[in-house]
């Protein structure tokens, strides 16, 4: 995945469902003093965004405030961030600037293919470098369910939480509720002090990492004070319904089956859920099965849900990963103690031929980090 250009940093976005507008975004202005310049005489700027994108704009002495439906607040929100950048060169700007601002926003778009993917904090684009990772995330667009399996540094999280944020800043999502079971890699840590927030937190640790890279810290703050963005371990997840909502189930190769099955049937209407985990890296007692691998098996092809395996060559972190996998691989092959492999699990690679699945264009990921 590779990141490009900044947009609208320093932003606070939220839906608005309980009102007219189906998203609200709040810029902070980097130049207050300049807003005369910015807005022009008599706001006559703003009212020609107004009128072009067909957005509401409220302004403060530092902050504007947009409201509208999500596609049409983004690039309000591009236009302003470029009107600000021109501003940094010049003493005033005009009617023709801000017409060429629109103008910009519009190819960007166009350049940008369709269905490309934004999130809040950046208007830059990420690119899935492999198939495998472009199929995973059509597969996350197309189905309501997707058990996701490959080895670290695939992007399976990564690429789940930015699908996730896209789809609540398009207003397809109330929410998102990312999920994760308190298993420790091998280590017993005893008991953790704190509330229940604190005892957690390092096992979430990674889910934060990647929706840091979507948002801003305050915005994410924000997020989950209102309960838009959730971030719970799997014990709490019993007796819930989750409507309208975008669930991810992260290192799901350590639950076990009666959790995964609890799990699953928290899905509620106009949802999706994503389940991700390495079926290498299981880190439950011996001889308990994980529920990652018993769901794929009792899943495979069932209509709604689909089955992706990543693979060594969809490792996009450091590029000594991907050999060190190998190698493990290779070691635990001559030991007789083969890797699970997509044919075990009734899973299919992600890296399908042209005669299963028709070619599609690149889809990209607009995000601020190339690091899954």
């Amino acid at each position: 995945m590779q990141c490009h250009r900044p947009a609208y940093p320093g932003c606070q976005a939220r839906p608005s469902p309980h009102t007219l507008y189906g998203m609200e975004l709040t810029i902070t202005l980097r130049q207050p003093h300049r807003r005369v310049e910015l807005f022009g005489p008599e706001d006559r700027h703003l009212r020609q965004i107004r009128a072009a994108l067909g957005v509401t704009i409220q302004t403060r002495s530092t902050t504007v405030r947009i409201l509208g439906d999500p596609p049409s607040v983004a690039r309000a929100a591009t236009v302003l961030e470029r009107l600000q950048e021109m501003l940094d060169q010049r003493d005033d700007l005009d009617q023709h600037a801000v017409g060429v601002a629109l103008a910009e926003t519009e190819e960007r778009e166009r350049d940008g293919e369709a269905g490309a993917i934004t999130v809040f904090a950046r208007n830059a684009l990420i690119t899935p470098k492999t198939d495998g990772q472009r199929h995973y995330v059509e597969a996350m667009l197309e189905h309501d369910l997707v058990l996701c399996l490959g080895p670290a540094g695939t992007g399976k999280t990564y690429l789940a939480v930015a699908v996730a944020v896209h789809l609540l800043k398009r207003g397809s999502a109330k929410r998102i509720v990312l999920v994760r079971p308190a298993v420790e890699a091998g280590e017993k840590l005893g008991y953790l002090p704190g509330d229940l927030q604190q005892k957690v937190n390092p096992y979430l640790r990674p889910l934060f990492d990647a929706m840091h890279d979507m948002m801003t810290f305050d915005q994410l703050k924000r997020f989950m004070v209102n309960d838009v963005v959730e971030v719970i371990p799997l014990a709490y997840m019993r007796g819930r319904t989750l409507n309208s909502a975008f669930i991810i189930l992260d290192e799901a190769q350590n639950t076990t089956p009666s959790q995964m099955l609890m799990f699953l049937t928290r899905l509620g209407h106009h949802s999706k859920m994503i389940v991700t985990g390495d079926d290498s890296q299981v880190d439950l007692e011996p001889n308990q099965p994980s529920g990652l691998i018993d769901a794929v098996d009792r899943l495979h092809g069932c209509r709604g849900v689909d089955v992706i395996r990543l693979s060594k060559s969809d490792i996009v972190r450091h590029r000594l990963v991907q050999q060190i996998v190998a190698r493990y691989a290779n070691a635990d092959a001559r030991d007789g103690r083969e890797l699970p492999g997509p044919e075990k699990h009734g899973a299919r690679t992600a890296s399908r031929s042209a005669h299963d699945a028709p070619a599609k264009p690149d889809l990209k990921i607009s995000a601020d980090s190339d690091e899954p």
